[in-house]
């Protein structure tokens, strides 16, 4: 994949590894375009990055999706690249007589369903460019669960899923698919996790993670798994039983605070 010169948009943009992969791609030489629906946040961004496009938008919203390509492929029709990285993580006891169904199932909108539908609305317009590529932002624990946090962990191996067969379906275009799986990243989606759950667990720097998947991405590497997420998934292949109580441990945790 060609690194430079490109129109990209990153949906998720205005912090974390969004904001990451929109740093070093625009000192690539490229046009970046980043959205989220927090409108303080993308301030913040435009303002550290003054060439950045900033649009808000809500990729749980189809509506918003719907207007956010209007307004993009009138504004930007060289548009060639999209980077679905927008998502949310919450760790969730599903015990809790809380768990309403309109907010258990808001990763799964933000998560999964946003990346399904900006492909949907993207697909005919990156078709029509000479060179274009969908990247899809999963998880090492799109490989084995992390159960404190099922719901996330569900949406990440279904995106995994979902591109596998949109590679698979786009094979004979132009589009390229690609899929970035970090590891633990140093971001605010770290913030939440007890210091105890996060023993034998490296946190890799976030500008680090994002420079190693664009080198993967140069190089036609179309299943990215930077640092430990790619033993993760070696781990799920060989010991699965094991991997998966050592990522248990924190439930025990989550059960006697409850």
């Amino acid at each position: 994949m060609n690194l430079s010169g490109n129109t990209i948009l990153i949906t998720g943009g205005s912090s974390g590894i969004g904001f990451e992969f929109a740093k070093q791609l625009s000192q690539m030489g490229n046009t970046v375009i980043i959205t989220g629906r927090n409108k303080d946040k993308l301030s913040k961004a435009k303002q550290m990055l003054p060439e950045l496009h900033v649009i808000p938008s809500d990729v749980s919203s189809p509506a918003e999706i719907n207007a956010l390509f209007k307004k993009v492929s009138a504004e930007h029709p060289k548009l060639n690249v999209l980077i679905n990285n927008a998502g949310i993580m919450r760790q969730i006891n599903l015990h809790s007589a809380n768990s309403a169904a309109d907010s258990i199932t808001q990763e799964i909108e933000t998560n999964l369903n946003g990346p399904i539908l900006m492909v949907q609305a993207f697909l005919e317009h990156l078709k029509s460019q000479p060179a274009a590529a969908i990247v899809n932002v999963t998880s090492g624990l799109a490989f084995v669960p992390l159960p404190t946090a099922p719901v996330y962990c569900s949406t990440k191996a279904a995106l995994h899923s979902f591109t596998l067969s949109l590679r698979a379906q786009l094979k004979r275009t132009k589009v390229k698919v690609f899929e970035v799986a970090p590891p633990a990243t140093a971001t605010d989606m770290m913030n939440g996790h007890d210091p105890k759950d996060m023993e034998g667990i490296t946190v890799m720097d976030c500008a680090e993670m994002v420079k190693v998947s664009l080198k993967a991405m140069k190089a036609d590497c179309f299943e990215i798994r930077p640092g430990q997420a790619n033993q993760l998934k070696l781990m799920n292949r060989i010991a699965p039983e094991f991997i998966l109580k050592q990522l248990s441990r924190p439930v025990e945790r989550m059960l006697t605070q409850s």
